[in-house]
């Protein structure tokens, strides 16, 4: 993937974790595991996009 993509996909998977969270705090999610996997995607997009730079 090209790093325009990825910064993209980011945005998104940040968004997506924001919602969850408001979600959360509002008593609507049903799958708390999603929040978890979310954040597990920021880390492994942000790790590549590390490794892209040097």
């Amino acid at each position: 993937m090209q790093p325009r993509e990825l910064q993209r996909l980011l945005r998104e998977k940040r968004e997506r974790l924001r919602q969850l969270r408001f979600d959360l705090a509002g008593g609507k999610v049903k799958n708390v595991r999603e929040i978890r996997e979310t954040k597990k995607d920021i880390a492994r997009i942000l790790t590549f996009l590390k490794l892209k730079q040097k």
